[in-house]
């Protein structure tokens, strides 16, 4: 839309115009160069912070694929299974990585932009005091998040844990299937899924680094000779470490360890296992299985904890020697009124 000319403002001579396109030539003229000078300033500032922040980048690269590498060449030693995960060492490392190269390009690039504000004669006192009291009362508010921040950086350059081991969080337990700088989700027994945060959690259990034991406690009669047992033990706990899956899951020998508990009614022998991280529980159950088993072929019987009756006899009536109820108890009942004798009545008196 074009407005009309004010018919009341005075025409603008030639002279004027040309007066005024000198000035502002005049004052480009003197401006240019700082112009010019400013933005090359940004320009290389910008160019230095880029090729700064690749070379940063590249730098970290390959220092993680340089840790991928070692812990792959420990892997094939003897010990390298047992002690180095190299799957697990390559997400760690990745983590890690990541997380450095966050840093760098937040590091780099806020610096540039405070340099480029400078080259424009911006006066960053004010910024800073804005932004000093910005970032005291974001972390007042967001204390918990910088806690949960923190705690899962130190969590992964610990390697307290990682996806799929199964541990024990204290406030929640399971096999994890994510782990996050500020939230780690689980799986519970159940399929229930956990979100911990890492600031809440003061403890963890790792039931997945090194290896695990299986406990198995086996109760028989006293009577038993305990050679024949562990034997018996023995022979089923071999044909097991024979047998896959159960020869990669057991770490080392079946061990019967003596016994544990000899009562009246029963004695108690304990057998362990070293087994891989997070089987226990399975060797276990087997464990029983088989023994169960073994012991049924042989006669031997397996009791539990209530004292075991002799073979034939029969169990006594626990109310064998209690006398049936009476009515002649109570001394205010009609029978016992009925059943005593009358007193003879008093003489009269003259």
């Amino acid at each position: 839309m074009f407005l009309a000319a004010d018919p009341s403002a005075p025409p603008v001579s030639f002279d004027d115009a040309a007066e005024r396109a000198n000035e502002a030539a005049g004052w480009v003229e003197q401006n240019w160069s700082t112009w010019l000078n400013v933005g090359l300033r940004i320009l290389l500032i910008l160019v230095i912070a880029i090729m700064l922040r690749i070379a940063v980048r590249r730098a970290l690269t390959k220092l993680i694929e340089r840790m991928n590498r070692s812990a792959q060449a420990v892997e094939g030693t003897a010990l390298g299974g047992l002690l180095v995960n190299a799957e697990r060492r390559r997400q760690r490392s990745e983590a890690i990585g990541s997380v450095l190269r966050s840093v760098a390009s937040f590091v780099i690039l806020g610096t540039a932009g405070l340099m480029i504000l400078g080259a424009l004669n911006i006066n960053l006192a004010p910024l800073l005091a804005s932004a000093g009291v910005a970032g005291v009362a974001l972390g007042f508010g967001a204390r918990n998040l910088v806690t949960d921040f923190l705690s899962g950086v130190f969590m992964i350059l610990e390697d307290q844990y990682g996806v799929g081991d199964s541990i024990d969080a204290g406030v929640a337990s399971g096999e994890v299937i994510e782990v996050g700088l500020r939230v780690t989700k689980l799986r519970g027994d159940n399929g229930e899924i956990w979100y911990v945060r890492n600031g809440e959690v003061k403890r963890i259990g790792n039931l997945s680094q090194g290896w695990s034991t299986a406990s198995v406690e086996v109760n028989v009669r006293p009577s038993e000779d305990l050679g024949r047992v562990r034997e018996l033990i023995e022979e089923a706990a071999t044909a097991m470490s024979k047998e896959e899956p159960w020869n990669e899951r057991l770490w080392g020998p079946v061990e019967v360890l003596g016994l544990s508990e000899v009562l009246i009614d029963r004695m108690t022998v304990s057998v362990a296992a070293k087994t891989m991280p997070g089987k226990a529980l399975s060797v276990e159950r087997e464990l029983r299985w088989r023994i169960k088993r073994t012991f049924d072929e042989a006669g031997v019987r397996i009791v539990g904890g209530l004292p075991q009756q002799a073979d034939g006899e029969a169990a006594n009536d626990p109310t064998a020697g209690v006398a049936a109820p009476s009515a002649y108890a109570s001394a205010t009942s009609p029978q016992s009124v009925a059943a005593s004798p009358i007193s003879p009545p008093a003489p009269l008196s003259k």
